[in-house]
């Protein structure tokens, strides 16, 4: 793997039949939660020159260059815009956004759109102007329907709000509608995961994701569990947590895709396709302050102030922090390590003969199976798919 830092940025043209996504990142939130890394900014801590207007602007200039460097122009077959709190700007905001991507892309007939939303800043007069945008797929932060657990979270919504909106999404005309849970929060018990695996069948979305708490260096969470106040996720009770998640998921007509998602059994369009273009390495560009791309073996990050990336595009040049080009080498450890957490699996064929074995020793020890000449992960190997997949990659 090769890393160069600050350099120009370039594209090796790219197989046309390889689906192409846009990731836009929306870089802003009302307060900073105490759990979260992201990249993401409260309006106190952006300077005047960071403004959403501004961002939007950037994120514009992006685009269009984006359109004039991709080679061969392919049509977008997904747009996810993620944050950070998208719904903060408004379902006007939103379309705005989606207007600048069809005027610098064309999009398939059948395009996922897809929105990140935070409960409290959506409404129905909200879904009703992202479905007439053209939205299609909606993404709700709700991480728990306890509402102690959402205080040690620094969430801002009420417990029933996210269920809430869920069906007012549903009721605008949205029939693709995620839920999106934390489990494993210090203080959470099992009957709270239980109360809120009601709540969400209940709300009859689609689509669950659901993410055991990482402690992340640097965050609030992170400095109180160093200093004693909360404990650490313990991974027996995570792994209890996922068994608990799963059993109710299936139990509802919801099957698992990848290790932390479901969608509707039976149902292939209930699946996030821009999460699957990740999983599958196809082409992505990610626009906007700290947003990750990859195209042809190509990948690369942008710098991450909204103020830093707004002034390299003001000057007609790519934000870009950093770029990979990864080897055949690299693209076969991501195509194991991303391929092995799905439900579908590893091709055999993808396996060189001493991995070929490993995944004989993993099937021995229950934590794979081998199914139409693909390696799967067994129920107890999703609980251990880190450790699995490194055991694969023998050196």
């Amino acid at each position: 793997m090769t890393v160069a830092q600050h350099q120009p940025l370039v594209l090796p043209s790219s197989d046309p039949t390889t689906p192409l996504g846009l990731y836009l990142h929306v870089p802003f939130c009302a307060t900073r939660c105490g759990y979260c890394d992201f990249n993401t900014y409260t309006a106190g801590e952006l300077g005047a020159d960071s403004s959403p207007e501004q961002w939007h602007v950037a994120l514009e200039a992006e685009l269009a260059i984006a359109a004039d460097r991709l080679t061969p122009v392919r049509a977008v077959s997904t747009v996810f815009v993620g944050g950070g709190t998208p719904s903060l700007l408004g379902a006007d905001g939103l379309a705005a956004l989606l207007d600048a991507v069809r005027r610098h892309f064309d999009l398939t007939p059948d395009a996922e759109i897809t929105t990140e939303s935070n409960p409290e800043s959506t409404s129905p007069e909200f879904f009703d102007g992202l479905m007439a945008a053209g939205f299609t797929r909606v993404s709700l932060g709700m991480q728990s329907a306890a509402p102690h657990v959402l205080a040690t979270l620094d969430r801002t919504h009420t417990p029933g709000r996210a269920v809430a909106a869920a069906r007012e999404a549903t009721a605008a005309g949205f029939a693709h509608v995620n839920l999106d849970l934390i489990y494993g929060t210090p203080g959470e018990t099992d009957d709270d995961l239980a109360r809120t695996l009601d709540a969400v069948v209940g709300a009859g979305v689609d689509h669950v994701s659901a993410y055991a708490l990482i402690v992340e260096d640097g965050t609030a969470l992170a400095r109180r569990v160093r200093r004693g106040e909360l404990p650490a996720p313990d991974d027996d009770v995570l792994a209890d947590r996922y068994e608990m998640i799963d059993d109710k998921l299936s139990a509802s007509g919801l099957d698992w895709y990848e290790v932390s998602n479901w969608a509707r059994a039976g149902d292939p369009t209930a699946q996030c396709r821009h999460n699957l273009a990740y999983w599958d390495s196809s082409d992505w560009w990610g626009a906007g302050p700290g947003a990750h791309s990859h195209v042809a073996g190509v990948r690369w990050s942008n710098a991450k102030h909204p103020g830093r990336y707004a002034v390299s595009l003001r000057d007609g040049e790519l934000p870009v922090a950093m770029v990979e080009e990864l080897t055949m080498a690299d693209q076969h450890t991501e195509r194991v390590m991303l391929a092995l957490r799905r439900s579908v699996g590893l091709p055999l064929s993808e396996l060189d003969p001493d991995e070929r074995a490993q995944a004989v020793v993993t099937t021995d020890a229950g934590l794979t199976v081998l199914r139409d000449d693909r390696v799967v992960l067994s129920n107890r190997g999703r609980l251990l798919a880190d450790g699995v997949i490194r055991q694969l990659l023998v050196d």
